[in-house]
């Protein structure tokens, strides 16, 4: 990519949204140049494409009144604007989320309306109107607004996220930095170690600055693949009186009776279970080797503990058409968990499944996402949270659903940033909101196993200097 610009800034969110057209990019150029005179700002763009060049140039306003930080976000909005209409009328091409490009569109909406440019009750019309938003995606934004409920925007109010990123195996799809238990097994006790060290420094950190622990989350890959003695001895560290408290049990291979009861006994309320699908011969070909009556046998252990459970599927999953897709929506209907977490296949960059791309088939996906709103709704769920990833197929989206008032509240605030999250363990990333100053801050602790055994008494230090 060549860069001729004065504002490059906007260049990768520009590129991002031509990319989400599936535009064949032989000559990756994009290049602005602007000038504003008396509150009119003119910009000449040019883009260039399978070698043509294209330029375009365009006008528009800005309010006085706005600060520099929002005048900066207006005018990336209006330059995306314009290159979404030139592209979508220059190939004769929409996409469902418009010109919205990042990761959190319900995040974006909820800006508009606290920066006090809409009202609630017409962000849908607005996301369509001005953004190009899909009709069905902008009602699913005000939707989802609707059903979020508890956020409370406190500097003092945390979370605290802990990685145990360690997996029985790796999933095609996979990109996170997880390590096969086989590669790591003789160096867990040493990275649990390093853990305790590291929430006795969070400990310390919470009491000076007078923080109160709202939620806590223990995410990864999978943290069940740890031993019941394991999970014990991290568990016992966590007593934090919080609202929920969550762990992920996604592999339900690694789901026993005893490991479910160090949970219980240690006051976690919620853990998932995640099939991703119903179809064993798609769990074979993406390298999970659960079987459903192990995913039957888990859940039902959970219910009998009284757990809230949350399951994820995915549709688009290599090999994967819609009627497969839809069983697997009916099987969740039956077994009605608490949650369901419905993902759009993002092939993403360090995933096996980049170099096999030939196995996925992307032509029923829209279907499947259409499909899973239709019935779940029908069904009494509601959607509460919406983020999307890069290289998800057709640009769409992973949207969580509720039922009976079981929404999980660290979803709504790791992924609407409202609330501070404090992340310990490898890979971890600690977000620190100011919510007065509209800032946020990120922190971030090195991603391997190995390196963060290594140099966890440096990861301690910058979080006490992050936190002073």
């Amino acid at each position: 990519m060549i860069i001729d610009t004065n504002v490059e800034e906007y260049l990768i969110e520009l590129q991002d949204l031509c990319k989400l057209f599936g535009l064949n990019f032989i000559e990756d150029k994009i290049s602005l140049e602007e000038e504003e005179k008396g509150g009119i700002v003119h910009d000449k763009f040019i883009l260039v494409i399978n070698g043509n060049e294209k330029e375009f140039n365009f006008d528009y306003s800005l309010d006085g009144s706005l600060t520099p930080l929002r005048k900066k976000s207006y005018k990336k909005r209006m330059v995306k604007n314009y290159l979404y209409k030139i592209i979508s009328k220059e190939y004769n091409l929409s996409l469902s989320w418009g010109s919205l490009t990042g990761v959190r569109p319900t995040k974006f909406a909820r800006d508009l309306v606290a920066n006090g440019e809409v009202k609630e009750h017409v962000i849908p019309e607005i996301l369509a109107r001005d953004y190009f938003v899909s009709t069905p995606k902008a009602r699913l934004v005000g939707q989802i607004l609707k059903n979020q409920r508890g956020i409370i925007r406190n500097d003092n109010l945390i979370d605290l996220y802990i990685n145990i990123p360690i997996c029985p195996s790796r999933c095609l799809y996979c990109s996170f930095i997880s390590s096969e238990i086989s590669r790591v097994e003789n160096r867990v006790e040493e990275y649990i170690d390093c853990l305790i060290k590291e929430i006795d420094c969070v400990i310390g950190i919470i009491k000076k600055k007078a923080f109160i622990v709202r939620n806590i989350y223990i995410g990864g890959g999978t943290p069940s693949v740890l031993t019941p003695k394991q999970l014990d001895r991290l568990l016992s560290k966590l007593k934090f009186p919080v609202n929920e408290f969550t762990v992920e049990c996604g592999r339900p291979d690694t789901i026993t009776a005893e490991k479910l009861d160090v949970l219980k006994k240690h006051g976690v309320t919620r853990i998932s279970i995640n099939p991703q699908t119903f179809c064993e011969a798609t769990l074979k070909r993406i390298g999970r080797k659960q079987k459903n009556s192990q995913v039957l046998e888990a859940y039902t252990m959970a219910l009998e503990r009284e757990f809230v459970v949350n399951m994820d599927i995915i549709a688009g999953l290599p090999g994967e058409k819609l009627g497969i897709f839809k069983r697997t929506i009916n099987t969740l209907l039956e077994l009605a968990p608490h949650n369901l977490t419905v993902h759009t296949l993002s092939i993403k960059n360090g995933a096996l499944l980049r170099d096999n791309t030939a196995l996925v088939d992307d032509r029923d996906v829209d279907k499947m996402i259409d499909f899973a709103e239709s019935e779940l709704t029908k069904n009494g769920y509601k959607p509460y949270y919406l983020y999307r990833q890069k290289n998800q197929l057709k640009g769409l989206e992973n949207v969580g659903y509720y039922r009976d008032e079981h929404l999980c509240m660290f979803n709504i605030e790791s992924m609407e940033e409202t609330n501070t999250i404090i992340g310990i363990g490898a890979g971890a990333i600690s977000k620190r909101v100011f919510n007065l100053d509209n800032r946020i801050e990120r922190q971030a602790n090195v991603k391997f196993i190995e390196d963060y055994i290594e140099r966890i008494d440096e990861m301690l230090e910058k979080k006490k200097e992050f936190y002073k």
